[in-house]
């Protein structure tokens, strides 16, 4: 028994194995924290990564007063965000629904409207209404859920990223344990992971940021209404890779028949097929370095996959993971160009 403890140790690839087998149901059994989780993660990683810049340009400044400063600023950025910005993107996606509704309603002229009108009778539509209802109050309490969760993420991240020397030392006794070989592939796994979805998280965020400049400047000239909530709309999609600036093309496309009708509808089909071109062969060898790239097909089954088991977040983190274990099986890794930092 103990000869066979001991070469199981020895075995490293089986010993990996079972220790990510034992991480996959920790976090199978923690599933409903998974938000809290998530939200943790992606804060520490970038605020690290902002405080290793920061000393980078000056060495001399403490990591804590860096650390204070950044999450002083961003409360503030919050505050305003809410008391000031946040109602004005209500009233414009207000103002962009009623619009809409609007326009349908004064050209009820249409074959098509009469056509629906014909055959959805008054009790469907009742039932959709209490759907709706239903939909509204429930999407209010995830709300309030998701803001309380994000404030304790903001919390721990604040702790973790003030006391970063200490965590880092005292997560090093760990490996000095009876059980290091565990911690050693915990700490294995953290790493690629953090390295792989790292790429892949600063890679898409700034691709977002690209497409979202883009699409503005061209629905500004488009002369369309409610630039700021339309501009928030496609920067929300365009954090899903590939499908999300597909995704994004619906509601913009609802709002420009509105607007201009069918022909405007065509530039804006125009506009993401050009966007999508820029994104797939500038901005994604730009930012991935051709590292994480992968075939639309690949891509939209992991998101459809993804989305199914984790729902919306599955959008997000969905390809990172399939790429973190793409790396792992030694399929596809990821080669950096940059020292790797811990989050």
């Amino acid at each position: 028994m103990v000869d066979a403890w001991h070469r199981f140790i020895k075995n490293v690839e089986l010993r990996r194995f079972v220790v990510l087998a034992i991480i996959i149901v920790v976090l199978w059994m923690v599933r409903s924290m998974m938000n809290m989780i998530l939200f943790t993660f992606i804060l520490t990683y970038i605020v690290v990564n902002w405080v290793h810049l920061v000393r980078r340009w000056l060495p001399k400044l403490s990591p804590a007063i860096i650390t204070v400063v950044t999450y002083v600023l961003l409360l503030l950025l919050l505050y305003f965000g809410v008391t000031k910005y946040l109602p004005v993107l209500v009233r414009q996606i207000i103002k962009m629904v009623n619009s809409v509704v609007k326009f349908y309603e004064t050209n009820d002229t249409t074959a098509f409207y009469h056509y629906i009108n014909h055959y959805v009778s008054t009790a469907t539509i009742m039932n959709q209404v209490k759907h709706g209802i239903s939909l509204a109050v429930s999407t209010l309490t995830s709300i309030g859920v998701v803001t309380a969760t994000f404030l304790l993420s903001l919390i721990l991240s604040f702790f973790y990223t003030l006391e970063l020397d200490q965590m880092e030392s005292f997560s090093l006794l760990f490996l000095d344990s009876k059980f290091s070989w565990f911690f050693q592939d915990v700490a294995y796994f953290g790493k690629k992971f953090t390295n792989t979805f790292g790429v892949v998280l600063e890679a898409q965020f700034f691709i977002a940021i690209c497409n979202t400049v883009i699409t503005t400047v061209c629905l500004t000239v488009m002369k369309m209404p409610q630039i700021f909530a339309l501009a928030l709309i496609v920067f929300i999609f365009s954090l899903v890779p590939v499908a999300g600036v597909i995704i994004s093309t619906i509601p913009l496309s609802l709002v420009a028949y509105s607007v201009g009708g069918l022909r405007d509808v065509v530039y804006i089909i125009i506009m993401v097929i050009v966007i999508h071109a820029i994104e797939a062969y500038v901005l994604n060898p730009k930012f991935m370095s051709s590292q994480t790239d992968l075939p639309i097909f690949y891509t939209f089954v992991v998101l459809l996959v993804s989305e199914h088991f984790w729902g919306t977040w599955g959008l997000i983190v969905g390809v990172p993971i399939f790429t973190f274990l793409l790396d792992i099986l030694g399929v596809k890794s990821i080669h950096h160009h940059r020292k790797s930092r811990r989050a």
